[in-house]
């Protein structure tokens, strides 16, 4: 039996002491990195208002950061698998909270862009380094933990932003310098934290741009790919058009409706996370799927009617299969990964996601512009999500195993 053999200096390669605290902790982390990328989409209105910029910037804006989030994790996505899990979180969460501190004094649109750039690398560096830590824990809840917690994190970033936008003083300052201060709130907590990978070398070559998946997991990473890619789409849409939508439909430019439909998403898919935690992974997949295809189809022909109320019940429906598809996509591959590919499986994962994310938002951001407008954009969006859905529908009922792990 191979034993790992740890110098006096060595840290803990476990958490032993109050896990509990250390998940909690963890998974706050992934809140409120997610609750910071989706905290402008209520100002993008006010922005625009401000700056005059035009609708294809609001999505290169929101493209700008998940393509840093790309970059990042090709490059940083399995270095906390040779330095270490703290020393990752405390460097994406200084830059972070600095981060902040140039969103709330933006001038105009470009050191806007800028600081979602770099928020973005600091998210993408960090993503997989927080959820392998969750894995080393405690690997059945930290699977848990890291299908909810994004969910929950960009929910709470639209809502908390809305909220601050509507009711509160210095609405593009407020809410950034709050966000700061949650950051350096969580450096200290990471002080505190053990550490649960020992160092070893080849940190540099682990930043050569490459998606490592082992070879036991590849077969469930091609099953589970175009679903996330699928869901992710989806968010893509409601963090890029929706605030767009949202004001025509309810004839309003209040911040508060521009963040409604993006919280609702990704409240109700953090809801299906923990409802559905104890079914197995196929018949949560297939849940995800069919309610992303049902929510779709019902919020566009919401929008074609013009009825609010449609919209709002299609974006909840949508959210059960956002929530049920990441959470299926996770449980399939995340699980199967050692502690020391956890880091780097779990950033391929997130590649997957935020490729979905972000390049059909770019696009969506020139049609509006050079093509036939919002509502013919959002029609032809929704379309495509569908079809995601569907062939990755397809791709799930054509791979039945013969004997299926249990989840």
């Amino acid at each position: 039996m191979e034993t790992t053999v740890q110098s006096p200096a060595a840290p803990a390669r476990h958490t032993r002491s109050r896990p509990g605290l250390a998940l909690a902790l963890l998974a706050s982390i992934i809140v409120s990195l997610l609750a910071s990328s989706s905290a402008p989409t209520p100002l993008y209105a006010t922005y625009q208002a401000r700056w005059g910029f035009s609708p294809i910037t609001t999505t290169v804006v929101f493209g700008a950061y998940a393509v840093a989030v790309l970059v990042a994790l090709l490059i940083f996505g399995r270095v906390s698998d040779h330095v270490g899990r703290r020393p990752v979180l405390f460097a994406a969460l200084a830059v972070q909270a600095v981060t902040m501190v140039v969103f709330a004094y933006a001038g105009d649109v470009g050191v806007l862009i800028g600081a979602r750039i770099v928020q973005g690398l600091a998210t993408g560096a960090a993503v997989g380094a927080i959820g392998a830590a969750m894995l080393d824990v405690d690997r059945t809840r930290g699977t848990v933990v890291n299908s909810v917690a994004p969910g929950f994190g960009t929910a709470a970033g639209a809502l908390a932003s809305a909220l601050v936008v509507r009711f509160l003083p210095a609405p593009t300052h407020l809410i950034y310098l709050m966000l700061m201060a949650v950051f350096l709130l969580q450096i200290a907590g990471v002080a505190a934290l053990r550490e649960t990978v020992t160092a070893k070398p080849g940190a540099f070559a682990a930043m050569v741009p490459e998606v490592r998946i082992p070879r036991r997991v590849r077969r469930p990473m091609a099953i589970a790919a175009p679903v996330m890619f699928a869901v992710w789409a989806l968010a893509g849409f409601y963090g890029s058009l929706s605030p767009a939508l949202t004001a025509g439909l309810v004839h309003s430019r209040s911040a508060l409706y521009g963040g409604l439909g993006l919280f609702t998403l990704a409240g109700v898919a953090a809801v299906s996370v923990l409802l559905m935690r104890d079914l197995r992974v196929r018949p949560v997949m297939y849940i995800g799927t069919g309610a992303l295809i049902a929510g779709v189809i019902g919020t566009l022909l919401a929008v074609d009617a013009g009825s609010t109320a449609g919209f709002f019940a299609g974006t909840a429906v949508a959210g059960l299969g956002f929530g049920s598809g990441f959470q299926g996509g996770i449980r399939m591959v995340a699980p199967l990964a050692e502690p020391h590919e956890r880091a780097g499986v779990l950033s391929a994962a997130y590649v997957v996601c935020y490729l979905g994310m972000g390049v059909p938002a770019v696009i969506a951001g020139v049609l509006v512009v050079h093509g036939g407008g919002l509502l013919v954009t959002a029609r032809e969006y929704g379309a495509a999500v569908v079809l995601l859905a569907a062939v990755a529908l397809v791709g799930l009922l054509l791979d039945r195993p013969k004997a299926q792990a249990p989840a």
